[in-house]
């Protein structure tokens, strides 16, 4: 049993920045990867960014420079910075996780929205 649950979407205008967060519970102490994922209207889900336990990350071509993944294993956190926010960011970002001894089932979160306009 695993939980995710994020938080810190909103509106904002180009140019701003948001802070995503997500926290998991439940039988969750072999967190492998924690990451991620972006969805709009008509597409599928999208990864954006993604941190190992070791804290080896990758991003979307489309957010280098301008996000950050970070973790906190001891709080089972993971949060998305996201600065220089673009129209085009505007989704709903999705949580996700997997687990070390069992890497080909995929948790996911609710989803919280973003959305970025004047």
């Amino acid at each position: 049993q695993v939980q995710l649950v994020e938080s810190g979407g909103g509106l904002v205008q180009p140019g701003g920045s948001l802070r995503l967060s997500c926290a998991a519970s439940g039988s969750i102490f072999s967190i492998n990867v924690m990451g991620w994922y972006r969805r709009t209207p008509g597409k599928q889900r999208e990864l954006v960014a993604q941190i190992t336990r070791g804290g080896s990350t990758n991003y979307a071509d489309s957010v280098k420079g301008r996000f950050t993944i970070s973790r906190d294993n001891a709080k089972s956190t993971v949060d998305l910075q996201m600065n220089s926010l673009k129209p085009e960011d505007t989704a709903v970002y999705y949580c996700h996780l997997n687990l070390y001894y069992a890497p080909a089932t995929n948790y996911w979160g609710q989803g919280t929205q973003v959305t970025v306009s004047s």
